[in-house]
Formats: structure tokens, C-alpha cells, sequence
């Protein structure tokens, strides 16, 4: 892995962990499961370049900003050790490497190092502070949230689950992601949807603030990001939702056959065990919670789906 040149900060952070260090490495290694485990981390893709090297590219929030970037990382499961450099940093950053180092302390127990180095582009004092303040909010929230993801991974985990939902469509693939893109009409085409925000953060990165009525004619808010990968694919993570969930992410997925599209909504939730009780009284245990969620969300996604296929098709046979 070749390292990009630093000159400037170094910072660490640590953690001690009540769980294995293999099972604590094992979620360090897996990136493509970070969104569910990190608050700021909102997509992540990863390539395997052989010899324990990868290429990653994350879309992440720093200091309430979305970021993207990509990084290569090293590998060494035996050392219970990663490291990594950015090799596309994203202004104000001018360069960034680090390690994740696991230090067992007993067959139960670990200690964890998140070490950081950086520079800001011109060395300009303002940048360089705005960088130390995100490496020291993200660091701190990915540290407690490695924690708990820890903490469920090393017992008989049911708070984390996953479901999807899909349709065909007789009609472009493009019609079919301009009616998931443009969740800014959501609230004429779609009955559960009460109110839309919708706005560009980033190069094809949404912000969605949505207010969803619910069976019983109650309302909440969610807000969430949402990669947007044209004709392929958004991905999104909620960052606002309710107490009785510790996190959700999802997927709209578009796939193209000769006369047909087929749409899938996927989700990955994790259940906050300490708010159940906010449930009605028949959905607070862990099993009847997550009944409880799959129902409301592949509800409203069904519904979104058949909606979708109803514009797509009327538009394609009009």
C-alpha cells in the first residue's frame, strides 16, 4: 500500500472494549458494514486489491458537512491491525493516514487505538482546525458505537435484522429511479407522505426530511441521507428517527431485463433495546419489535413500489 506524505497533526483516541478483539476486528475490517455501526459513516464501498491491500470510498458527514473520499488500507488480521491513507482527499483535507490497532487484554476483552495523521491543504490554520475538530467528534462516536456494535456481535444478536421488498416494472429503469430520485413530489404521489424537504448536499448526495403518516393518522419526522448512483442505485442512512430504533439503513436498488425493470427496497435496522417500551405494549419484546418495524417499513415501501410501477407503467403505455 503506498502512503500519501503527512506532515501536521497527529491525534489518538482509544477505547476499551468488553468483547473479543477478533469479533472487534472482524467489524473494523468488514466497510461495507460501517454504515450501520458508525453515525457518520453513510455509504461504503470497497475493492480487494490482493495482499491484504483494499481500496475503500466512503461518504461521510464531518462537522455537519458530507464528504467523500477514497483510501487504501493494509490489512493484518493476524496483528489485528489496519491501516490506512486517503488517497483522494477531499478539500480542506491535504492528506490523511492512520491505524486501527486491536490490543487483546483478555479472551473477553480489548483495547482499541484509532491514530490519525494529517495536514490541511496550505497549511491554513482555520482548515487545520476544522479537520482536528471532525477527527475528534467522528473518532469519539465511532469508538463508542464500535462499542456497542461489539457488545451485540459477541452475544445472540436479534436487535440488528434485514428485509427487503421488490416489483417488476414494464417500463424503463430510468423512469423508474427519476420516481425514487424525485422524492421531492413524494408528497403529491404518495399518500403516507405528509411533507417533503429535499435538498443537494453534495454531487449526488440528498438530504430527505420527510414527515410519514402512520396507520393510526400519526406523523413523524425522519431525515436521512441518500447517495444517489444514476439508473443504479441510492443508497440512504436515517440520521433522525424514532427512539425505539439505534439505526437504519437502506437501499433502492434498479435492475434492467429486455422488457422489464425490477425495483427492490432493502432495509437494515437496529433495534434500540432501551426504548422498546415506546412500542405499543404488544411489540416490546425484541422479537415482536422487529414483527413490529419490518411491517411499518415494508409497508410504506410496498406502497411506494406499487406507486412507482402505476406512474412508470401509465407513462410507458401513454
Amino acid at each position: 500500500m503506498q502512503r500519501n506524505e503527512v506532515t501536521g497533526v497527529r491525534t489518538e483516541h482509544s477505547r476499551t472494549i468488553a468483547a473479543p478483539a477478533a469479533t472487534v476486528y472482524d467489524l473494523l475490517a468488514d466497510v461495507r458494514g460501517w454504515p450501520v455501526i458508525f453515525p457518520p459513516t453513510i455509504h461504503a464501498e470497497s475493492t480487494d486489491l490482493g495482499g491484504g491491500d483494499q481500496r475503500i470510498r466512503l461518504w461521510a458527514t464531518a462537522n455537519e458537512t458530507v464528504k467523500t473520499w477514497t483510501s487504501l488500507r493494509r490489512l493484518d488480521p493476524r496483528g489485528l491491525r489496519i491501516e490506512f491513507a486517503q488517497e483522494t482527499p477531499q478539500d480542506p483535507v491535504a492528506a490523511m493516514r492512520g491505524v486501527w490497532t486491536v490490543r487483546p487484554l483478555s479472551a473477553d476483552t480489548c483495547r482499541v487505538e484509532l491514530g490519525h495523521e494529517f495536514s490541511a491543504v496550505d497549511d491554513d490554520p482555520s482548515a487545520l482546525s476544522w479537520i482536528e475538530r471532525a477527527v475528534e467528534t467522528n473518532s469519539a462516536k465511532e469508538l463508542a458505537s464500535l462499542e456497542a456494535a461489539a457488545t451485540r456481535a459477541a452475544g445472540a444478536d436479534k436487535l440488528v435484522f434485514e428485509f427487503s421488498d421488490s416489483v417488476e416494472v414494464r417500463g424503463p429503469v430510468r423512469d423508474a429511479y427519476e420516481f425514487i430520485d424525485r422524492a421531492d413530489a413524494w408528497a403529491e404521489r404518495l399518500p403516507h407522505v405528509a411533507g417533503v424537504n429535499l435538498a443537494l448536499v453534495a454531487p449526488d448526495v440528498q438530504l430527505l426530511e420527510m414527515d410519514t403518516v402512520a396507520n393510526d393518522g400519526s406523523t413523524h419526522r425522519t431525515a436521512s441521507y441518500r447517495v444517489c448512483f444514476p439508473d443504479r442505485a441510492i443508497v440512504y442512512k436515517q440520521t433522525t428517527f424514532p427512539p425505539f430504533l439505534g439505526g437504519h439503513v437502506g437501499c433502492w436498488s434498479f435492475t434492467e431485463s429486455d422488457d422489464a425493470s425490477v425495483v427492490t427496497s432493502s432495509h437494515t435496522v437496529v433495534l434500540n433495546p432501551a426504548e422498546l417500551g415506546r412500542l405499543p405494549e404488544s411489540a416490546r419484546s425484541v422479537d415482536a419489535a422487529r414483527h413490529f418495524v419490518t411491517r411499518a417499513l415494508s409497508a410504506n415501501s410496498q406502497a411506494t413500489l406499487r406507486l412507482m410501477k402505476d406512474f412508470v407503467e401509465g407513462n410507458a403505455g401513454s
